[in-house]
């Protein structure tokens, strides 16, 4: 059966030479792909679902890989059936807990889990843990930060003592939301600097930095840096003897955002969490070796001493009370959801497996590395079989024409994302790389990994030195007119931070 077709006239259809006239089925065939994407403003009009959701992707094309982003700790893969859980529960909103108890009581399994994991003092019946869910480490350590202020302020007040210029003791290789946690809460920041040969703190050196006006002293658990554990316990130690000595009741936080979740299970006999006397409070990202996908981090705290009452909010705004600690509200559910799921899934069993394999990669990663070039290329910059994270850092010790900025400007050219950066300040003449190794990076990754630095090195070695160089000063200009757009927005007087006073940030996570 056929249907009667109108055939416009030729004057007709030349006067409005638009799409109205036929009904495009391809996205590339619209009106729309022929306009300007709107960057600034919104648009007045709206646009097929199938059309913005192409756009959006296409824009998402120019992005990496994220199975070959090596210089990032976050979790890249999860099983199938986690991301279909998480997708299921994309419209609830965690905050939420009197319309969806299912997720509080979630988070309260994980808070118990990981407690009991950091080896809580539960050994009576009046012991309580204290434990929350945040955004990630960045919010639990500036919540740490916030309860060890306010602690050492009463303390300071009931003693008829100035609450004026309470500090942070710290390596300054810690991460950059230390210097946000001291900076947001008006806490003074006093580090201790690394060396050449000497990138994790030493425990005397540090707590001889600690004074009456100390309200928290950082251990990492992890250096972003090269990987390294911090001596937790002989830091306690010396903290006991100093505290004698000062009368003080000085504490240590342990930041544990990427060793929490590999050390209890590669190294369960170190000494680091609350085993350790003087350990308060520790982080930990479950979006690092947690195993989850970004947007999730733990605090916990040894007890209720240390989470002052005036800190915490009970709200009435949902339909019941609720006791409440973070610095926001409304969050989504799905992170706490994908950390549950994996808590239950793996087991102690399932997650002793995976660090395992994922240390005995790094270790077969750093054996390529030191081996290139009969063994006068590289060396290690980071503690191998189990002494810290699952990391390769290395630099070069051959004089070459070029350096690791190169090698890394050259992997990206193979789709690999690998840092190059200098060394905390006071060791910044030392530059180096660095392989994150995570769940996804299997053996095989690694092998077609070491097959391109190889390359790379070959490349390098026959490209010409004034190349090189000319390609090292494009990359420096460039990152000199991004650094200028953003001083835009700084402040100019700015004078505090570890940039300001070195010219030196912090480490990559």
């Amino acid at each position: 059966m056929g249907f009667l077709s109108t055939v416009p006239a030729t004057e007709r259809t030349d006067a409005h030479p638009d799409h109205d006239h036929y009904v495009s089925t391809t996205v590339y065939g619209s009106a729309l792909a022929a306009e300007e994407i709107p960057r600034f403003e919104m648009a007045e009009e709206e646009m097929p679902a199938r059309l913005a959701a192409r756009f959006v992707h296409d824009e998402l094309l120019m992005d990496g890989n994220p199975a070959l982003n090596l210089a990032s700790f976050v979790t890249t893969y999860m099983e199938e059936e986690a991301e279909k859980l998480m997708v299921d529960n994309l419209s609830k909103n965690f905050i939420d807990v009197e319309e969806y108890p299912a997720l509080g009581e979630i988070e309260s399994r994980c808070v118990n889990m990981i407690a009991r994991l950091f080896n809580a003092p539960l050994h009576d019946k009046d012991s309580e843990a204290l434990g929350v869910s945040t955004i990630g480490s960045s919010e639990a350590i500036i919540l740490s930060v916030l309860a060890a202020k306010k602690r050492w302020q009463n303390a300071r007040r009931a003693a008829g003592k100035s609450t004026e210029h309470p500090n942070i003791v710290m390596n300054a290789a810690v991460q950059v939301c230390w210097e946000k946690a001291a900076r947001y809460l008006e806490v003074d920041e006093k580090y201790w600097y690394c060396r050449p040969g000497q990138y994790l703190a030493d425990p005397k050196e540090i707590i001889d930095l600690v004074d009456e006006n100390t309200i928290l002293v950082c251990g990492i658990l992890g250096s972003t840096y090269t990987g390294g554990y911090e001596d937790i316990a002989k830091m306690s130690d010396l903290l006991e003897e100093r505290n004698k000595k000062l009368g003080t009741d000085v504490w240590i936080h342990v930041d544990a955002a990427s060793g929490g979740f590999v050390a209890p299970f590669v190294r369960p006999d170190l000494l680091w969490d609350f085993r350790v006397p003087r350990v308060c409070s520790i982080n930990a990202s479950g979006h690092k070796y947690g195993l989850a996908y970004a947007g999730v981090g733990w605090a916990v705290w040894r007890n209720t001493d240390f989470l002052p009452r005036e800190i915490l909010f009970t709200v009435n705004y949902l339909g019941s009370p609720q006791v409440s600690f973070t610095l926001n509200f409304s969050k989504s559910a799905v992170q706490v959801i994908g950390q549950y799921y994996q808590f239950l899934r793996l087991g102690k069993a399932g997650y002793r497996a995976i660090m395992t394999n994922l240390q005995k990669t790094a270790d077969y990663l750093a054996e390529q590395v030191v081996r290139i070039a009969d063994g006068n290329m590289f060396e290690l910059m980071c503690a191998m079989e189990g002494q810290g994270l699952p990391l390769v850092a290395w630099r070069i010790k051959a004089n070459k024409h070029y350096d690791e900025f190169a090698i890394a400007r050259h992997l990206r050219s193979r789709g690999w994302i690998v840092p190059a950066y200098t060394m905390a300040p006071h060791a910044e003449q030392i530059k180096l790389l660095r392989v994150v190794v995570r769940e996804d990076f299997s053996r095989h990754r690694c092998e077609v990994f070491v097959r391109d630095l190889k390359d790379a090195v070959d490349f390098l070695d026959k490209t010409p030195s004034e190349i090189i160089q000319h390609l090292a000063k494009a990359h420096k200009d460039n990152a000199k007119q991004q650094a200028h757009r953003s001083a835009k927005v700084t402040h100019h007087h700015e004078n505090k931070s570890l940039q300001a006073k070195h010219g030196k940030t912090h480490g990559v996570c």
